[in-house]
């Protein structure tokens, strides 16, 4: 039997979901889009977890899109880049944050992925790139991501040149959260999730949704959405006991 296509382990309240396709550099071919989407779906739904950590294994973090497929699907091109636009979508929706474990190279529909996540952590040898503008394919779907996670003028700049940038760079335009030696990757992540399974699930899943759909919005719709949302916050009950055990300090 064939090793699966992504890997899923849980440890306590942190779920790994592993890009497992080393062989093509973890490409997001449809199968591997599908496992993702059903695994995240499933993740969701589990009161255990409350971080998913998203890694690769090999090499490359992740080259993108499965081109020969594309190219093979002809009209049903456009239902490709839906499926893909879903799953970011779905990291995006999903109440348990999840951190990217950039091991190395995210290109393309990769460097979207990575720009999805909420936090991302990188070997300082990566390099991330929305390149394909090289191959005369402008990399739409990922500026969509892209433009999300750092400013306008260094997407464009990506998007337009096809450029590789290295992992302090991108760490600098907000791309990534931090680069790091690669002896010291899996420790970072670990804290940053072991951080976050120690919070409040209710309130993180609050949270990060409100922070989705404020940065969106003018400036005094944002404040009253998140004003909104804190009230609600303030009635939960790891709230109340929170604030009450810090009032009797």
């Amino acid at each position: 039997m064939p090793d699966p296509i992504l890997l899923r382990q849980l440890d306590g309240a942190v779920a790994r979901l592993t890009l497992n396709d080393p062989g093509r550099a973890n490409v997001l071919s449809e199968a591997m889009m599908a496992a993702l989407s059903q695994a995240l779906a499933e993740l969701r739904e589990d009161p255990a977890v409350r971080v998913i950590v998203l890694g690769a294994a090999g090499k490359v973090f992740c080259a993108g899109h499965d081109l020969g497929e594309l190219q093979a699907a002809g009209d049903g091109a456009e239902a490709v880049f839906a499926s893909c636009s879903a799953l970011m979508q779905a990291i995006v929706a999903s109440p348990k944050p999840v951190i990217a474990r950039v091991q190395g190279a995210a290109v393309a529909a990769g460097c979207q992925l990575v720009a999805s996540c909420d936090l991302a952590y990188a070997v300082d040898t990566a390099r991330f790139a929305v390149s394909g503008i090289n191959l005369g394919l402008f990399c739409s779907t990922p500026g969509v991501a892209l433009a999300r996670a750092v400013g306008r003028k260094d997407a464009l700049e990506m998007l337009l040149t096809g450029r590789f940038v290295g992992a302090a760079e991108a760490a600098a335009m907000g791309l990534i959260n931090r680069a790091v030696p690669a002896v010291e990757l899996d420790d970072l992540v670990e804290q940053a999730a072991q951080a976050i399974a120690a919070k409040a699930p209710d309130a993180i899943a609050l949270g990060k949704s409100v922070f989705q759909r404020q940065v969106e919005l003018p400036l005094a719709q944002s404040y009253a959405l998140a004003s909104q949302a804190m009230a609600e916050n303030l009635g939960f009950a790891s709230a109340e006991a929170g604030i009450a055990d810090f009032l009797k300090r």
